[in-house]
């Protein structure tokens, strides 16, 4: 790192300054905070005063340096610029603390010397700046605190401003002022690589196509945009999005804490304490509201920033040539100037101008409101004329536009990105698509209903304890105090809180097993499904095509043999390849092109002998694609088509007994779990004329080439995957459009029941009613439509059956949404597959899908566990404060109290459980009943005699306590430390709900130990520390009181545990037979 400061970053020097002058004022106000708890005249007290002054001087030095540092190098740039308001604002914040930085120290010297005491400075006596005098000394004391109060909340302000711009504005404002070489700060304050939100708005109005094609060179339209131009011109442009409304700001969260109940109460305890003289503890519960508040607004913020991240992946993605190569990018990146490839099923991510097509038609309804697909052309010379003063405009025939939103309903093309974001046409009507859906799910209106019960109980108890306390003792401030410390603990404002979390941090640990949830719900729904419907290809298989066989009536080729390719052989390999895309994406296409490269030739030179002068793509009443070509000279053309058999049969009108004899072929590939492709070709005469082309390949005489085969390795994962799923109580049904032999081959390798194979056209011809009948015995469905597909989701529903549905076609789209989980293929899906999805399958792998099962289990289980304990933890605190209002002794817990018991329960309750590991036969139970309600009467019963129990004891130790004499500051620490490890002990109890004690100690969980020594160190702070013991009026624990501590800590959590394997062992083993066990 440079001494001096750059453009992006400040120098060492500045960094170092900066730093040290932060920890010296730090320490300032340290020491004169904590002289208030040692006794005037006292040598700590004293020697902290004198610390005050050196320090502070210190800090007074040290200002004129960063001064002339700042004068001499200026700051270096913030990127983005700031708003011209937050410039003005953060340059009088800045110049008020420099002000207080050079005026308190001086002030402080002003005091000593004004009364005529010594003026210390690390051994060296500084003269006096005035005489003695008292008026003086007492008018700039008084001035000097003033002015300390204020540089409380300037620093405040400061550090907020910074770590607001860190966190959530996320630009280099505090970054510029981070060393570079220390991981541990790094770690500490770098944020999680989550990408947020930054559109920049352009300020001019988005060009039309002619003006901005003039810009761009003839290379940018063949090899697309550089990378380092794509990187400007997204910075100058911004994000290709749109605003999103109803995101959550720093400031909105903030506003929606400080109205939660938790807060008012803490707000109210501070205020009570005001008025009662007592300013320490008023502070002290101001700062422990502010605490509960950063804590809330972490988790929040967390949840949000994951959120945002989850959006950027569910976002239509787009496929662009950047340096010459094409890559998958999100939607959000593409910038003016790419070169965008679509295909069908695509979501066009901006607006464009085509500059190649193949058979395109284009869903423009989202714009136009008109249901037809509209047909598309590339821009060529005969529009030169007619394009000159043409605006781009949605709708229209055979133009070369396309715009962002619109859906590919047919065909490929290439086009050039003339728009993005707020200038396409999509942002000038101001409509926004969204990926993540905020509907409530049913375990929010379940939580929800938890929070009411318990609010109104916690509401009514605390008034009739205020005013049973008022009237009884008299004293209606300590009446409040007492009515307000118990509403805090009877509150239980962790369960939104804990919903939040587990939703969005589970939505973030599903994202690590490479599955995307789009909602929420479909976490909920993960740990309830009984069937998950698979297609073959890329999910079961590693969609890893080679082709094996080619064969005809006449003749066989298999790759096993090592055969040399015949010239037959080869002609049927020419028709397939001709009738592949040039620049193939599909896995098959790819497999095609490798094989004809090897044992043809260059695949260019062949494609160069033809000129393209029609392709037809896919249709769902024709599973068949062809391309019409020309030789370069002639008139009249050829058309080669592959697909299934029965869309090639149809298109060669073979004889009976010729299909006959294909079809046994077939059969004979599909048994090595082979699948296939058919092949043909026609004469096309006079093809040059587009008028004489028909509008579908059924125009055309075919003529039957042959058979291409291809091999796709299973998934070395699927087998155990599929077993785990079997143990899991979860029917695996496989439905793909592959051959019976073929399915029922890959069925077997897999581990499916492979007894009975049910056919498309088998299905056609049953009724719902014995559909719904032969699907309980099917696991295996072959030669499947779209169609099809959902009417077997229909009946699987139709028979109580909770479906996951898998899919990766345009056509799937119904059926993925009529599952009660759709999941789209992020890999090789279209973008109108993922946006009817629930969860999208990031990496194309089945294993993925069973491990997200797995996890929505864990997030279930997990859950319910921090519900448990939040229960069971509230009894005993609740109990203690309103015992001693019963049996007339003395206030055990106050507001300051509860509010620390506070800052363990909220880090346990939605962090520690969240990062539980989940429990050892969590897919060894069959599937939840999904209207069974988040925790059973049982469990709620099972919380709730922990609680009791908890505090049962902690009332025998309090009351013997109590009755033996001991001074209310001991019996007040020796109680609160009782309850403190007590509350310890029920996380560990919660951890798991059968594996035993030392099982659940030892399952790995980083943040409860991390909670757990943070929750020692701070105990021991509070009753071993003086200034906090004075704070939370304790006395110093002795050791043998200690030991009580340890020993009922010691026999609750055996008594716990005996009673837990007591429970559990009469429950059974089914986790959903027997009402004790979690459902």
């Amino acid at each position: 790192m440079q001494w001096r400061n750059s453009k992006e970053r400040y120098g060492w020097f500045s960094i170092s300054l900066h730093w040290l002058m932060l920890l010296l004022l730090i320490a300032v106000y340290a020491c004169i905070e904590l002289r208030e708890f040692y006794p005037k005249g006292s040598d700590i007290r004293n020697a902290l005063k004198t610390w005050h002054f050196m320090l502070g001087l210190s800090v007074f030095v040290l200002v004129w340096l960063r001064l002339l540092s700042i004068i001499t190098a200026p700051s270096p740039r913030i990127d983005p610029e700031l708003p011209k308001w937050q410039k003005l604002s953060a340059a009088l914040i800045q110049s008020a603390l420099y002000m207080l930085m050079i005026a308190m120290p001086l002030a402080g010297w002003l005091i000593l010397s004004a009364q005529g005491k010594p003026i210390p400075f690390f051994g060296l006596q500084l003269p006096a700046l005035i005489n003695e005098s008292k008026d003086v000394a007492e008018l700039t004391q008084e001035i000097h605190e003033t002015v300390g109060t204020v540089g409380y909340f300037l620093i405040a302000l400061h550090a907020a401003a910074a770590l607001f711009h860190h966190y959530f504005v996320r630009d280099n404002t505090l970054r510029r002022l981070l060393p570079t070489n220390s991981r541990i700060i790094s770690k500490l304050v770098t944020p999680p690589t989550v990408v947020i939100k930054n559109i920049a708005v352009a300020e001019t109005e988005a060009i039309g196509e002619n003006a901005f094609e003039s810009h761009l060179k003839e290379q940018d339209k063949q090899l697309g945009l550089s990378s380092v131009k794509a990187a400007e011109q997204l910075k100058l442009d911004g994000y290709n999005e749109l605003p999103i409304a109803d995101q959550r700001g720093f400031l909105r969260i903030i506003f929606e804490v400080v109205q939660q109940p938790m807060f008012a109460l803490l707000i109210g305890g501070g205020i009570v304490y005001l008025l009662l003289g007592d300013r320490t503890e008023a502070i002290m519960l101001l700062l422990f509201a502010c605490f509960s508040v950063s804590i809330t607004i972490v988790q929040e913020s967390r949840s949000e920033r994951v959120l945002e991240a989850l959006r950027n992946l569910a976002s239509p993605r787009a496929l662009v040539v950047r340096d010459g190569k094409k890559i998958h990018i999100a939607g959000r990146d593409v910038v003016r100037g790419d070169l965008m490839v679509i295909s069908e099923g695509d979501r066009v991510a901006a607006d464009a101008m085509l500059v190649s097509v193949q058979d395109l038609l284009i869903d423009e309804s989202l714009l136009t409101g008109e249901a037809l697909p509209v047909r598309k052309s590339a821009k060529d010379r005969n529009l030169e004329t007619k394009l000159q003063s043409a605006v781009p405009k949605p709708g229209g025939e055979d133009l070369p536009y396309i715009f962002a939103g619109t859906l590919v309903v047919r065909g490929t093309g290439q086009a050039l990105a003339h728009s993005t974001g707020v200038h396409s046409e999509m942002g000038k009507i101001g409509r926004s698509l969204k990926s993540i859906e905020t509907e409530q799910p049913g375990l929010q209106l379940q939580i929800k209903s938890f929070v009411r019960v318990f609010a109104i109980i916690g509401a009514v108890i605390g008034a009739v304890t205020v005013l049973l306390f008022g009237l009884l003792r008299g004293s209606w401030l300590e009446a409040m105090l007492s009515g307000i410390a118990l509403g805090m603990s009877l509150l239980p404002e962790e369960f939104p809180l804990v919903l939040a979390v587990f939703m969005a941090m589970g939505a973030w640990r599903i994202s690590q097993a490479h599955v995307l949830t789009r909602r929420a719900s479909a976490i909920e729904t993960l740990g309830a499904t009984t069937v998950l419907c698979t297609d073959k290809t890329g999910t079961l298989t590693e969609n890893r095509m080679t082709v094996v066989s080619i064969v005809n009536e006449a003749f066989r080729w298999d790759q096993d043999t090592q055969a040399m390719i015949s010239d037959k052989v080869k002609e049927t390999l020419e028709t397939a390849l001709l009738a592949c895309p040039r620049e193939p994406t599909d896995t098959m296409d790819l497999a095609i092109h490798a094989l004809a490269e090897k044992q043809i030739g260059s695949n260019a030179t062949l494609f160069s002998k033809y000129t393209l002068v029609r392709a037809y793509g896919l249709r769902p009443d024709l599973f068949a694609v062809a391309n019409i070509v020309v030789s370069k000279g002639k008139e009249n053309g050829e058309a080669y088509a592959e697909g299934a058999l029965e869309a090639i049969t149809e298109l060669c009108q073979l004889s009976p007994e010729r299909l006959e004899i294909i079809r046994k072929q077939v059969d004979v590939l599909g048994l090595k779990g082979v699948r296939v492709l058919a092949v043909a070709k026609a004469i096309v005469p006079n093809a040059t004329q587009e008028s004489n082309l028909p509008e579908t390949p059924r125009g055309l005489n075919f003529e039957y080439s042959g058979l291409i085969g291809f091999a796709d390795p299973l998934r070395a994962n699927v087998p155990a995957a599929i077993a785990e799923c079997r143990s899991a109580g979860i029917k695996v049904i496989m439905i793909t459009g592959d051959y019976p032999a073929t399915a029922h081959a890959i069925g077997l390798q897999a581990g499916l029941d492979a007894t009975d194979v049910l056919t498309g056209d088998e299905i056609e011809a049953l009724s719902d009613e014995d559909l719904a009948i032969r699907i309980k015995s099917t696991s295996i469905f072959a030669r499947i439509q779209p169609t099809q597909k959902l009417r077997i989701v229909q009946s699987l529903k139709a028979n109580g059956e909770i479906v996951a549905m898998t899919g990766d076609g345009v056509n799937d789209a119904p059926a993925i949404k009529a599952a009660h989980i759709g999941i789209a293929m992020g890999g090789r899906g279209p973008d109108v597959a993922r946006e009817a999805s629930a969860i999208v399958l990031l990496d194309d792998d089945f294993g993925s899908i069973v491990k997200t099962i797995r996890l929505g289990r864990r997030i279930y289980d997990n859950l319910r566990k921090a519900i448990e304990f939040i229960i069971a933890v509230h009894i005993p605190i609740a109990g203690l404060t309103l015992l001693p209002l019963l049996l007339g002794l003395p206030l055990i817990l106050t507001p300051i109290h509860i509010a620390f018991l506070e800052m363990v329960i909220d880090p346990a309750c939605s962090v520690v459980f969240e990062a539980e590991q989940e429990e050892d036969d969590v897919m060894q139970r069959p599937p939840r009943d999904p209207s069974s309600p988040l925790i059973l009467p049982r469990r709620i019963f099972w919380a709730t005699l922990q609680g009791i129990l908890v505090f049962a004891i902690l009332a025998f130790v309090f009351i013997a306590a109590a009755r033996l004499g001991m001074p209310e500051s001991d019996l007040r620490a020796l109680v609160f430390t009782s309850l403190v490890l007590m509350n310890m002990n029920l996380i560990l109890i919660n951890r798991s709900f059968k594996a035993s004690l030392s099982r659940a100690f030892w399952k790995p969980n980083r943040s409860l130990w991390i909670l757990f020594s943070g929750v020692i160190l701070l105990l021991a702070t509070t009753i071993y520390f003086p200034p906090a013991q004075l704070l939370f009026h304790f006395d110093k624990l002795h050791w043998d009181d200690l030991g009580v501590c340890l020993a009922t800590g010691f026999f609750s959590l055996l008594l716990l545990e005996a009673i837990k394997f007591i429970w559990f062992k009469s429950g059974g083993k089914s986790i959903n037979t027997k009402l004790p066990q979690p459902n």
